[in-house]
């Protein structure tokens, strides 16, 4: 799925059990099953605090406040990750759409997708769900 960088934290792999007993119902739906949270709903979407955003299952920092913008999309977007060996990518077809689906390198946590119309300087906009993701504010160690 995607290539291990020195850059990238050790793997992390649990059982549906595990993630249920660390994960609330919505984030273990959304991280661990691919759904995805109501547009203009996540705790995200319009958060504007310096820090960085972790994936909520295994701790990894995936993205940085500086990179993120306003999308008008109803989810939190960034064009661009802290770290491209964080991000795995694979086609997303369901829903009779063909989409790029982004996921957390380290525990294969659904993230949201990516598209092809952000800012510069990426093009890219990764249209994210609050709910797999936790903020740790700057100046906040974050855990790995």
């Amino acid at each position: 799925m995607t290539s291990q960088s020195t850059n990238a934290p050790a793997r992390v792999e649990k059982t549906d059990a595990e993630w249920r007993a660390q994960l609330s119902p919505e984030e273990f739906a959304i991280t661990r099953r691919g759904a995805t949270e109501r547009a203009f709903t996540g705790r995200y979407y319009d958060h504007h605090e310096p820090g960085r955003y972790l994936c909520v299952c295994c701790g990894t920092p995936l993205f940085a406040s500086e990179r993120k913008y306003e999308s008008g999309s109803g989810w939190p977007s960034w064009w661009a990750p802290i770290d491209e060996s964080r991000i795995a990518r694979r086609m997303d077809t369901s829903h009779g759409m063909r989409r790029i689906e982004v996921l957390c390198a380290t525990c294969d946590a659904h993230l949201g997708h990516v598209f092809e119309d952000g800012p510069p300087p990426t093009g890219l906009r990764y249209c994210i769900n609050s709910a797999s993701l936790r903020f740790a504010p700057a100046g906040e160690p974050a855990t790995e």
